[in-house]
C-alpha cells in the first residue's frame, strides 16, 4: 500500500471541514476522490500534501507517518501535486517550466526516469511550443504543462486536483487520453473531479466525499451501476 489514509480530521481555523476522512491506495492504482464542489476534495488532498495539516488522523505515505509534514519535505519524499489553479510561470519557456520540476525519483517507482523528453513525448502538442512562454499557453495546455512539470519531479504518488475545471470538451478528452496513458504505464494517481463520468472512465476504484465525510468507496465500474448513489451524492 502507497497511502493510508487514517481518520483525518481537518479544521480551517474553528470550522470542521473533514470529519475521520479515510481512504487507501496501493502502487500502480488510479482512484477518483468524487463530490460537489465544496464536498472537502481539495481539503483532503491539501491535508495530504502537507500544506493544511490535520488535527488528528494520520497519512501514512510509502510506509512512514507524513502528517504535519511541511509541503516541500512531502514532495521529496515522493507525491507530487498537479493544483487546481495550475500555477506555471507564465514568463518562462515550456521547457524551462520543466525543467524546474526536475528531480530525480524518491524510490524504486518501477519504471523509467521522466526527463524533458519523455515528457515532450507524452505530450506532443507541447513539443510544438517547447520555446513558447508559459502565460501564451491555453488553459488546456497550461493544465498539459503543469502536469508535465509535476511528472518531471519522477513522484511516487500523483495528487490531480479538478484536471479537467473549467476547460472545452476537445481539451478533457486530450487530457483523459493523457490520464489512460499514464495508468497504462502504472502511475499511482489519485484525481480529485465533479466530472463522474470522466472519472470512472479513467479509474480503478472511487470515494465520494460528502459535506467531509467519505459516504461510498469501492470499483468504478461498480459505482457506474449504482445510479441512486450518484443521484444522492453527485447529482449525477
Amino acid at each position: 500500500m502507497i497511502l493510508d489514509v487514517r481518520k483525518i480530521n481537518t479544521f480551517y481555523g474553528k470550522s470542521h471541514i473533514l470529519f475521520d476522512v479515510s481512504l487507501r491506495m496501493d502502487s500502480g492504482e488510479a482512484v477518483a476522490l468524487l463530490g460537489r464542489n465544496g464536498a472537502g476534495k481539495t481539503t483532503t488532498f491539501r491535508s495530504i500534501m502537507g500544506l493544511t495539516h490535520p488535527r488528528d488522523g494520520a497519512v501514512i505515505f510509502n510506509d512512514q507517518d507524513i502528517t504535519g509534514k511541511p509541503a516541500h519535505k512531502v514532495a521529496q519524499l515522493g507525491i507530487g501535486f498537479v493544483p487546481e489553479d495550475r500555477r506555471i510561470f507564465p514568463q518562462l519557456s515550456v521547457v524551462e517550466n520543466l525543467e524546474i520540476g526536475r528531480k530525480s525519483p524518491a524510490g524504486n517507482s518501477g519504471r523509467g526516469v521522466w526527463d524533458t523528453g519523455s515528457v515532450l513525448e507524452l505530450f506532443p502538442h507541447l513539443a510544438k511550443f517547447a520555446q513558447r512562454r508559459g502565460g501564451t499557453l491555453s488553459g488546456g495546455e497550461q493544465q498539459m504543462l503543469t502536469i508535465g512539470r509535476t511528472l518531471m519531479g519522477n513522484p511516487l504518488l500523483l495528487l490531480l486536483d479538478e484536471p479537467t475545471e473549467g476547460l472545452a470538451p476537445l481539451i478533457v478528452r486530450s487530457i483523459g487520453q493523457l490520464i489512460q496513458v499514464l495508468r497504462e504505464q502504472k502511475v499511482t494517481m489519485l484525481l480529485s473531479e465533479q466530472n463522474v463520468k470522466f472519472s470512472l472512465r479513467v479509474s480503478d476504484l472511487a470515494y465520494i466525499i460528502d459535506d467531509g465525510h467519505i459516504v461510498y468507496n469501492g470499483a468504478s465500474r461498480e459505482l457506474k451501476r449504482q445510479p441512486e448513489v450518484m443521484k444522492k451524492y453527485l447529482a449525477v
